[in-house]
């Protein structure tokens, strides 16, 4: 299925019309081309800069073999929701900047020639938060995955849940997990990848639910924010007590992995559990 041309990913044009990305962490400058070649991770610092859904997927799926899902399911502004601005004009906006209809892009693909379901969040449109658009999407492409016997592989970078949706939002929740347990219940893996950062709803449901659960590194996980932890709680908390490496060495991440290595770990991992050349399914639809 093609997308509209609203929600197609960005041109190279348009790449190749930035001169430089400066690490945020560091202030080391590569070029535009340098910084695609590297991934987005720093070559100074080793720093991973946030990537769009897009870039995501072109990092991952083998070349020209994504396809992607409910191009047309967006999102609508149930509660009429306003605070500085209408809620509408804030989607509207997002779509046209990220080039998605809402804030997780899904598809099937193959990766290293093994067929996968794959959904990514895009932090860039809304803080990657769950709406009931973005749920539906994610429980749909879970769903067809199970259908089409193959593994699920997914990147959370996610605010948690959408205030501008209310309960509905918080519903998600819910319906990723059932649709999980029902790929589950198909002996199909679910492969969570948690990039930075995975907050709030996203890591209390889908994301932490994972057969195996990699992370970035120096990913923010955790429910809420450090701040609103000591207020409730009067503790003086750990340092770093929300990044991926600190989750990985008290067992709730499997491994943090560098996103130069992520595709070469995503292989072995799903040669490992699908069989060579895929053989838990077949080619995803």
């Amino acid at each position: 299925m093609s997308a509209s041309p609203i929600y197609s990913p960005p041109t190279a044009a348009a790449a190749e019309a930035k001169e430089s990305v400066v690490c945020a962490v560091c202030q080391a400058s590569q070029s535009a081309a340098s910084a695609e070649a590297n991934l987005y991770v720093c070559p100074s610092c080793g720093a991973h800069t946030r990537i769009s859904a897009h870039q995501r997927i072109h990092q991952l799926a083998d070349p020209d073999s994504f396809r992607e899902w409910d191009v047309d399911l967006e999102g609508s502004d149930r509660l009429g929701f306003f605070d500085t601005k209408a809620y509408v004009d804030r989607l509207d906006e997002a779509r046209l900047r990220q080039h998605l209809p809402d804030a997780i892009l899904t598809g099937s693909g193959r990766l290293s020639s093994i067929p996968v379901g794959l959904a990514a969040f895009d932090f860039g449109f809304l803080g990657g938060s769950l709406s009931t658009a973005v749920g539906e999407r994610l429980a749909r492409a879970i769903e067809r995955s199970a259908e089409a016997s193959t593994p699920f592989v997914c990147v959370t970078s996610s605010g948690g849940a959408r205030m501008q949706e209310g309960v509905f939002s918080l519903m998600q929740m819910a319906k990723s997990v059932a649709a999980l347990h029902r790929l589950a219940e198909c002996h199909l893996p679910f492969i969570s990848i948690l990039a930075d950062p995975t907050m709030g709803g996203s890591i209390a449901s889908f994301a932490a639910l994972g057969d195996i659960i990699l992370a970035e590194p120096k990913a923010m996980i955790g429910f809420t924010g450090a701040r609103v932890i000591t207020q409730a709680t009067y503790e003086q908390l750990p340092a770093g007590f929300q990044t991926s490496e600190f989750h990985h060495a008290r067992g709730l991440i499997d491994k943090v992995v560098d996103r130069r290595q992520l595709r070469e770990v995503l292989t072995q991992l799903l040669m490992v559990l699908s069989g060579p050349a895929g053989e838990t399914g077949q080619a995803a639809a």
